[in-house]
């Protein structure tokens, strides 16, 4: 017990040392605890929880080398730049490397002149490196992006299989710590048994961020929001996420004739196009990405202050993973989904598109309908995202989610719910929401006709409402949990329980008064005045920082958030630090760092007070 006081201790330490924080986050400690008592270990935390550190210090402390499997060559790059530019020895192996250079990694790594070695997963299929490998002293194998192991996962990749043959393989068994930042149950079951976690530790830190503003828009001007929103934050980062090529193409070359500089990225690219702009948008060269899900997985940038989804991705864990881009700073940012009933006909086209067995593709289409529920849902969005994943939640709406701020008056609407409802038990429950909107509109079409539907005492009752408000009606209905959906392509409308007691005159159901959406609603808890009282973080001197941030990057040939992140630059706005000491108790400002980077930063305030000092004896 003591030789793990000792080693929490030399810990924090280290993490004040090396990454400038006097003591880890809620999740963090748990985790270095159980690695550094030899335990295997899950972590389940969300993106920008620090999950990295989860790892990284205890391969500080551990004898010999740690080796992470991590999925996608430029986040490999991203995290080896930041730990040598911290003064922590680490390395990668990947196929942007020369015979040579892989060989003289590998001897640096067997002088032990390394504590940390990134390779994909790929790599360790091949025998020459698993025979190079069993040389080594490998205390652990830290395993990122776990849920790829899953097939139930958003992003299964075969290759993560290998991973426990690997570690069978080696001549003593390594500890094996998994991270993750989305996994529902069944992907938590997979990462522990695909990856042959021994008595293993899981840790599970709450995916609710509080720094981040969730909104869902529906009806929206997708364009034109997407257009005023960048021209309103021109001088913050942002991603913004469409569905297919063809509208990243159409919203990169609408952003430039609006004089907003962007970025741009997906698959049909050539490679030098993407990794120019990718490393353009990691500068701050350029601040809006618009791109497809393939960008992302690999950035590790700080200061994303908004994620606009342009259309609904395929799923939740797609969704969190993506939104979950913004803030991971800590300070907050607007993750903005703008939803339309068309997203679900695309996302189904991209389902059918892609090869694969029927059940992954009924798994697929029960996971789009998820994402649809939430979209429509009316409840607090943070609620919605725990619940999905599993997590237990205190029961407090969250206060900043587009729900959580709808201020429209709640009114009774149970004889519209009872009026669809009848209309789908006299359908015999057999029938999808299109088709249930139809015959309530009235509509002539050869299908209600066709089935006699335009006999039934329900038919043309809501003659008022076009068949879309009548379906997006029934959808909200269904992501209340009053009707349910069939999987499949074409899912069929039932009743639950709950909709049976509505029907009956059991239950009333209240909804939100329909009005048009305010282009304010997706600016989130940013959108608010904040009063940070006598310490309020001074914007023209934070923006003096991020001019030497930007001119030390440029020197060095490293992204800006890697110096220092925009959340260390505003506590020294609003410190003003005058002295070494001052400097290093600001989060963030390691020792390393400041021996690297610090004095300019100083130098500006020291220059700043004793120009305080002159303006007042004049």
């Amino acid at each position: 017990m003591s030789t793990q006081i000792q080693s929490l201790a030399e810990a924090r330490e280290l993490l004040q040392k090396y990454y400038g924080y006097p003591d880890f986050r809620e999740g963090q400690k748990s985790i270095v605890e159980s690695l550094l008592q030899g335990q295997d270990t899950l972590g389940i935390m969300p993106t920008g929880g620090g999950k990295s550190i989860c790892y990284q210090i205890p391969a500080l402390l551990l004898p010999g080398l740690t080796l992470v499997v991590s999925p996608l060559i430029s986040l490999m790059k991203d995290q080896v730049d930041a730990l040598t530019t911290m003064g922590i020895s680490a390395a990668y192996i990947n196929s942007t490397l020369s015979g040579k250079e892989v060989n003289d990694r590998i001897r640096a790594a067997k002088r032990g002149e390394l504590k940390l070695l990134y390779v994909a997963p790929e790599r360790l299929e091949l025998d020459w490196f698993r025979d190079e490998m069993s040389t080594l002293l490998i205390s652990c194998v830290a395993v990122d992006e776990a849920h790829c192991v899953s097939q139930w996962g958003h992003d299964f990749r075969t290759s993560y299989l290998a991973v426990s043959p690997f570690v069978d393989s080696l001549p003593e068994r390594p500890i094996v710590a998994a991270f993750t930042a989305t996994a529902t149950p069944e992907v938590t079951e997979d990462m522990l048994v695909l990856l042959r976690l021994q008595d293993p530790a899981v840790f599970v830190t709450g995916l609710g961020r509080d720094n981040l503003a969730m909104s869902v828009l529906r009806g929206e001007n997708k364009r034109e929001y997407v257009l005023n929103y960048a021209r309103a934050h021109t001088s913050e980062p942002g991603i913004i996420y469409a569905a297919t090529r063809k509208e990243v193409d159409d919203l990169y070359e609408r952003l430039g004739q609006a004089g907003i500089p962007a970025g741009r990225y997906h698959a049909g690219l050539p490679d030098e196009e993407r990794e120019h702009m990718q490393e353009a948008f990691l500068y701050d060269d350029i601040r809006v990405m618009v791109a497809t899900n393939a960008f992302g997985m690999g950035i590790d940038k700080s200061n994303v202050r908004y994620v606009i989804h342009y259309n609904m991705p395929k799923n939740m864990e797609a969704y969190v993973q993506e939104a979950g881009r913004a803030g991971r700073d800590g300070e907050p940012s607007d993750c903005i989904l703008l939803f339309s009933p068309q997203d679900i006909m695309t996302q189904k086209f991209l389902i059918e598109q892609n090869p694969q067995d029927e059940d992954r593709k009924r798994n697929d289409y029960r996971k789009l309908q998820q994402m649809v529920e939430y979209c429509y849902s009316n409840r607090c969005l943070r609620w919605s995202m725990l619940e999905y994943f599993g997590e237990k939640h205190d029961q407090k709406p969250c206060g900043i989610c587009s729900s959580c701020r709808d201020e429209r008056e709640l009114v009774d609407m149970t004889r519209d719910a009872q009026i669809i409802f009848s209309c789908i038990h006299r359908m015999r429950e057999r029938f999808g929401v299109s088709l249930v909107a139809s015959v309530l509109k009235g509509s002539q079409n050869k299908k209600v006709l066709q089935y006699g539907f335009d006999k039934l005492p329900t038919y043309a009752m809501m003659p008022r409402r076009s068949e879309k408000e009548i379906s997006e009606l029934i959808n909200v209905f269904i992501a209340e949990g009053y009707l349910a959906l069939s999987e499949g392509q074409y899912p069929v409308v039932r009743l639950t329980p709950l909709g049976v007691d509505v029907l009956k005159g059991q239950h009333q159901v209240m909804q939100r008064a329909p009005q048009p959406a305010s282009p304010q609603t997706g600016r989130g808890r940013r959108g608010q005045a904040q009063d940070l009282g006598p310490s309020a973080v001074n914007e023209t001197v934070f923006e003096q920082l991020r001019l030497i941030r930007r001119d030390l990057a440029q020197r060095d040939q490293v992204p800006s958030y890697i110096i220092f992140n925009d959340a260390t630059l505003r506590e020294m706005s609003i410190i003003c630090p005058q002295t070494e000491q001052e400097m290093l108790r600001i989060k963030g400002v390691g020792e390393v760092k400041y021996r690297k980077y610090g004095r300019p930063f100083l130098e500006f305030f020291q220059d700043q007070g004793t120009a305080v000092v002159e303006d007042d004896y004049e």
